[in-house]
């Protein structure tokens, strides 16, 4: 193979190709993930609704739809890296995120153009989407062919961190513009300025890549004449690699959803239903961002020697035994009051007619109303149909039936808060934030078990000459919808449910079945490079 013949490169060369590579995948990250970290702003700037569920979900609907083309980019991209190089490919990738991301900074408001905001808005999430589809399986390979194997983990370690520095970046600069801005202006349009930001790191991920040279592997098969005709059919024809590929979507489907679960979903959980203020979130979520970075090279180290399975299977074992009881903590470290209620005094909500659509502007019967309150406010509730209106917490019951809305979601406000219910913004103690802070370090933890290794396994999976297509479609499928999706399927189930812990259960159900695929497909024993199958898998 052509890892065996090409040239060890000097440690100078990989310290290069490392930061290089780590920079870039940081930068494009960024870029991508300012929208999830601005989730509030953006809908009141795109998406603005009466209905603050409904407001919610669009936002994050529009975050899914950059990642349901995730897909369509590994293929455009994966057919370029294969068969022009590495390097230029993801030259483009960097690019079209950059200026994507700074476009939806330009973009005006609903309130000035109306609908064509939120379609200018998402016709650029897919722009974003079809670049982060080739980033990612190129920045990997680049670094995995550069390594030499038995330091092939924790070179690419490095690269699984960067994902993690994207998410943390964001948060590094919207903290620094709240600082600078004021709080008014930064709603306005302060806001704004991450998002242009991305021209400047664009300029930086540009002139550190431009030093780059092509990856040796890809020079190797140029030389020998042996790329990749159409690395697209070959994907799917090629011995053995359909049965890769479903491992790659199975690894995919565990360490995404673990990946979005330990920092979108604690940051949707803090700031939404926990009610905690949002700098204070916003520092909780950088802290324990920045130590779980420290993992994912140090989880790659290890699978250099115990192999790629090991780690994958352990942390997926564990965040199915350990995700409820982290997000239990979370809530009851953030808002003690409004955890403390919810078990002393639960809401039931009885009515006729009571069916919940959290897609809609205006809910269509009382009791329909009556929980869009609840469910506004975070608070989970048992719903009874009968035929007399009342809600009841604890042993307080009120009648709503008739009620204006304005006057029943004020007394519903006031018969919580009677009950124990703490609905006001919350800024717990400083020994309480580090409990949260190692809590989210924890969840950092197991994203690092089942991902720190991942970016080495797959570029061992598959041949060189169809490597880029082969790892980036499965991947970015996986990612694109089973991760991509998440936010917006956790937040419909709670709106569905009202019990802000249920969207939990779409993770675990995905990472239970991804841990079955990853048994069945990662190969035992230590590291070890392709090597060609005599079967169709």
């Amino acid at each position: 193979m052509a890892e065996a013949l090409q040239r060890e490169p000097s440690a100078k060369e990989i310290r290069l190709v490392i930061a290089a590579s780590s920079a870039g995948t940081i930068f494009e990250w960024y870029d991508f993930f300012i929208y999830g970290t601005l989730a509030a702003l953006i809908g009141a700037a795109f998406f603005p609704s009466d209905n603050e569920t409904l407001e919610v979900l669009l936002v994050w609907a529009g975050f899914a739809v950059g990642f349901g083309f995730r897909p369509l980019g590994a293929i455009l991209f994966g057919f370029l890296g294969d068969r022009l190089g590495r390097k230029y490919t993801f030259l483009v990738t960097v690019t079209l995120m950059g200026v994507a991301t700074a476009g939806v900074g330009l973009v005006p408001g609903a309130d000035t153009i109306g609908l064509a905001a939120p379609a200018i808005v998402l016709l650029l999430r897919i722009f974003q989407g079809l670049a982060l589809g080739g980033e990612y399986g190129g920045a990997a390979i680049y670094v995995a062919e550069h390594a030499p194997p038995e330091k092939r983990g924790f070179y690419t370690g490095f690269i699984q961190a960067s994902v993690v520095g994207g998410f943390v970046l964001s948060i590094i600069v919207v903290l620094a513009c709240r600082a600078l801005i004021p709080p008014e202006e930064f709603v306005a349009w302060g806001w704004r300025v991450p998002f242009l930001l991305s021209i400047v790191l664009l300029a930086i991920s540009l002139w550190m890549r431009l030093k780059l040279n092509e990856s040796p592997v890809f020079q190797q098969m140029k030389a020998a004449g042996k790329t990749a005709g159409n690395p697209f059919v070959e994907s799917f024809t090629y011995p053995g690699n359909k049965r890769r590929i479903l491992t790659a979507f199975g690894v995919t489907g565990v360490l995404t959803t673990i990946w979005y679960t330990a920092f979108f979903s604690a940051l949707s959980f803090l700031r939404g239903p926990m009610r905690v203020e949002e700098s204070t979130v916003e520092w909780i979520m950088l802290a324990g961002g920045a130590i779980s970075m420290i993992f994912y090279p140090l989880v790659g180290a290890w699978s250099d020697r115990v192999g790629r399975k090991l780690p994958i299977i352990l942390g997926g074992g564990l965040a199915l035994a350990l995700m409820f009881p982290i997000f239990w903590g979370l809530g009851s470290l953030a808002n003690p009051g409004l955890s403390a209620a919810a078990r002393t005094a639960p809401v039931v909500v009885s009515g006729s007619s009571c069916a919940y659509d959290p897609f809609a502007e205006t809910q269509e019967s009382e009791c329909g109303r009556l929980i869009a309150n609840l469910t506004g406010l975070g608070v989970s509730y048992d719903l009874r149909e009968g035929t007399q209106s009342f809600i009841a917490v604890g042993n307080e019951r009120l009648a709503y039936a008739g009620l204006p809305d304005v006057e029943r979601a004020d007394a519903v406000r006031d018969l919580l808060g009677r009950s124990g219910y703490d609905l006001g913004t919350q800024q717990p103690p400083f020994v309480r934030i580090l409990g949260l802070v190692a809590l989210v370090v924890t969840m950092g933890g197991l994203s690092a078990l089942t991902y720190g290794s991942v970016a080495a396994l797959l570029a061992e999976l598959f041949p060189p000459q169809i490597r880029y297509s082969s790892m980036s479609i499965p991947y970015h499928i996986g990612a694109g919808y089973l991760g991509g999706f998440l936010p917006l399927i956790a937040a419909y189930i709670i709106a569905m449910t009202g019990n802000p812990f249920a969207g939990l259960w779409y993770t675990w159900v995905v990472v239970a079945l991804g841990i079955l695929i990853c048994w069945w497909g990662i190969p035992n024993g230590p590291p070890r490079d392709f090597v060609a199958a005599t079967d169709d898998g």
